[in-house]
């Protein structure tokens, strides 16, 4: 199937997804168009958060004019593909924008804050594209082992440079520093 084909399912999930309850997200992966539904645990989004208020504070002062914002989802057509990472740093003007997809050219940076239920998305297909999309930061927290990965220079379908740090250590992550102190583990079973 053409990508153009696969964007057009994909828009139509999207507007399908509007009628329905709960969360739903909307990609186009290797295997095409998916809709999925959304359902983060409280630690998932209490992480986004954290990041997202961490980097807020110092966009104002590296990059004016740019935010760090959940979804939304971040297309490259010639890779054919549409992703949405948990949060983006872009343009704030480009959230004024009509359309449900970003350009990837507008995407400094991707946070991924990997699930319980599906690891290899962020770990795998993820680690390849954004890196071949151009996004020149990174980030990928994992609850279930308390590790965060921090990718930059893209080149092909690679990051050239890669650092590993574990909850509580602080973190750089392009020219932004993250205090993963309040991070927190998903909790298993029992525990």
């Amino acid at each position: 199937m053409d990508y153009a084909r696969m964007r057009e399912i994909a828009e139509e999930l999207a507007q399908y997804s509007e009628q329905l309850e709960g969360t739903w997200n909307v990609e186009v992966g290797a295997s095409g168009p998916l809709l999925m539904m959304m359902s983060p645990s409280k630690r998932h989004e209490g992480t986004v958060r954290r990041i997202r208020e961490q980097l807020n504070r110092q966009l104002v002062e590296t990059h004016p004019g740019y935010v760090c914002e959940n979804g939304p989802e971040v297309e490259h057509p010639a890779l054919q593909r549409i992703r949405r990472p948990d949060a983006v740093i872009l343009p704030e003007t480009v959230l004024d924008e009509e359309g449900w997809t970003v350009d990837a050219t507008e995407v400094l940076a991707v946070i991924e804050i990997v699930s319980k239920s599906n690891p290899e998305n962020d770990y795998r297909e993820k680690m390849v594209e954004y890196p071949a999309m151009g996004i020149a930061h990174y980030l990928l927290v994992d609850p279930r082992k308390g590790t965060i990965e921090m990718r930059s220079s893209p080149e092909g379908n690679r990051y050239q440079h890669a650092a590993s740090y574990i909850y509580g250590d602080p973190v750089t992550f392009g020219p932004w520093k993250l205090d993963t102190s309040g991070f927190r583990r998903y909790r298993e079973p029992g525990e």
